[in-house]
């Protein structure tokens, strides 16, 4: 009698473990930047593209390569004009384009709703996707810094919802993804370096 009370706690104890565990994963977690009104996020986007048009300028082979500073809110904005969720003007498009109009390579996982953050040297993203039919929001944060010409990523935190995962079972995975998607990876012409610095994306003149 008391090993079937045991092994009835040991059973309905697995139950509501894995029941929590699915809440988690399913529960949106809490934003890594906070929204920004149309009009700011464009005058965001267009700082972004004067910083990043500063690289095409010459550089003084007398002067260390210059550096251009990105804000968390520079970075985001861009992204949000990039998938047409601002205009350049700085108010909503009438019809903001669906993921189903994006390219997406065969037997990627759809990506959508992207935020980023950066905290010390940690650069922080958020998206939305796909699980077995569910929309879950991955979160990921990591060390982002560069070599031969290529942009690395060191994780250091891996949630799914508001469900912890440990990086030490999600690493080799990720590693092998970045591997076969190294082309994306590639630094524009003019960027030498890419990193996380004092909470900022910092880019390096070539």
């Amino acid at each position: 009698m008391k090993k079937w009370k045991l092994d009835r706690i040991i059973s309905l104890a697995t139950l509501v473990s894995s029941l929590i565990a699915i809440v988690l994963v399913l529960k949106k977690p809490q934003p890594v930047a906070p929204t920004m009104p149309p009009a700011v996020a464009a005058a965001k986007a267009q700082s972004f593209q004067e910083k990043v048009d500063q690289l095409e300028q010459p550089k003084d082979p007398a002067k260390p390569s210059p550096e251009v500073h990105l804000s968390s809110d520079e970075v985001n904005a861009a992204l949000a004009q990039a998938v047409g969720a601002i205009s350049s003007a700085g108010s909503l498009p009438t019809t903001v384009p669906s993921s189903a109009d994006a390219e997406i390579a065969p037997g990627q996982p759809e990506v959508k709703d992207y935020q980023v953050s950066m905290d010390g040297d940690i650069a922080r993203g958020q998206f939305l996707t796909q699980i077995a039919g569910k929309d879950v929001y991955v979160t990921l944060a990591g060390h982002l810094n560069s070599k031969d010409g290529y942009a690395t990523f060191d994780p250091t935190e891996f949630k799914i919802g508001d469900l912890n995962i440990p990086v030490s079972l999600v690493n080799d995975a990720l590693q092998k993804r970045l591997s076969e998607q190294r082309d994306r990876l590639k630094l524009p012409d003019n960027v030498a370096g890419i990193k996380v610095e004092n909470g900022e994306l910092v880019l390096t003149q070539k």
